[in-house]
């Protein structure tokens, strides 16, 4: 009775999800990666989906381009996506249409989670890992180790080999207790950093985020090449 009671007790922080899908898609050749279909279903729909069935999330946020706001709009209403609360037009650079987001979210949110709407293969499970050790370390994101060797190159020669064994390639989902996060973007942006993703944001602060290992699979649409890549996962998912 007793642990039944504490475990009531023990509720996870209210968690929005922001879908960031207002990039401009520069590296596409003209193609709308989020309305490209892989088995006839939206990119953009498979993220939302796993945002729609991960238990702790408690709505979503989808910053859009202008071009997307009507279709993305209709990807919701199409695929139930009841979580889905409002989209909104972006900004000119992710950390502002991110943190445009962050100011629509529920004010009893505590934390936020960031996903790449042109990331297809993110799974539900995924999602509330990320979260579960955010809760824990503030800030915390997907990664997988780098399979290749990488070099640091200047004027087009290579002049440092970083070891491999610690370079992670950063993949989303990224979650952060909200306050941080906005503060974050909000430096960010003031300065002018670059902001590829919100983790560098947060360690501008000297936050680190912990590392969640993430898999191979969960790649991120960029250029047209990569939807064939996409559609061969699918095939050998099924």
């Amino acid at each position: 009775m007793l642990e039944r009671f504490l475990k009531k007790k023990e509720r996870r922080p209210y968690t929005s999800a922001v879908l960031a899908a207002a990039g401009g898609a520069s590296r596409m050749e003209g193609i709308n990666k989020l309305l490209a279909e892989l088995d006839g279903v939206p990119v953009a729909a498979y993220a939302l989906l796993a945002l729609e069935h991960c238990g702790h999330i408690d709505e979503i946020i989808v910053a859009s381009s202008e071009e997307n706001l009507l279709p993305l709009t209709e990807i919701c209403r199409q695929f139930q996506i009841k979580k889905a609360t409002k989209v909104i037009r972006g900004g000119a650079s992710r950390a502002e249409s991110v943190y445009k987001a962050l100011c629509e979210c529920n004010p009893q949110a505590r934390f936020a989670l960031v996903q790449d709407g042109a990331r297809p293969f993110v799974t539900p499970e995924l999602i509330e890992a990320v979260c579960e050790k955010a809760y824990v370390y503030q800030c915390a994101t997907a990664a997988v180790p780098v399979k290749d060797t990488v070099k640091v190159v200047e004027d087009g020669m290579a002049v440092q080999t970083p070891d491999r064994a610690t370079l992670y390639a950063v993949q989303t989902p990224q979650a952060t207790d909200i306050d941080l996060l906005k503060a974050a973007l909000v430096q960010a942006l003031e300065q002018g950093a670059p902001t590829t993703d919100d983790c560098s944001a947060v360690e501008r602060l000297h936050v680190r985020p912990a590392v969640v290992p993430g898999y191979y699979e969960n790649i991120k649409i960029t250029t047209p090449e990569d939807l064939d890549v996409a559609q061969a996962l699918l095939a050998r998912m099924k």
